[in-house]
């Protein structure tokens, strides 16, 4: 007998907890790629990135690798900048944006 698809949730429930964990997951890698291709578009190196903002390569590879939790928010700056950007941050509440800087 087929199930209705109300039946067939409440036999399969979702677990919101793991597809947001998951979410945020694919959202840091798409943010680490997309960081990559900046940087290689610039023409330059995880070596090179390193040592125009005065830290290690691994630490170049993990703002790549989407691990930007751990990663000082001058790094980050100065990741941006080497590849010819810039860091803004917003602070954000309900439909509300504030550039913080």
């Amino acid at each position: 007998m087929a199930l209705t698809l109300e039946e067939y949730i409440a036999r399969h429930s979702v677990d919101e907890e793991r597809v947001q964990a998951h979410q945020n997951t694919m959202l840091a890698q798409v943010r680490a790629y997309r960081l990559r291709e900046l940087r290689e578009q610039a023409g330059l190196t995880q070596a090179l990135v390193a040592e125009r903002i005065g830290v290690g390569q691994r630490q170049v590879s993990t703002i790549e690798n989407g691990d930007l939790e751990s990663t000082r928010s001058g790094t980050i700056r100065g990741y941006l900048e080497a590849v010819g950007g810039g860091l803004a941050v917003d602070f954000v509440i309900g439909d509300q944006r504030i550039q913080v800087v």
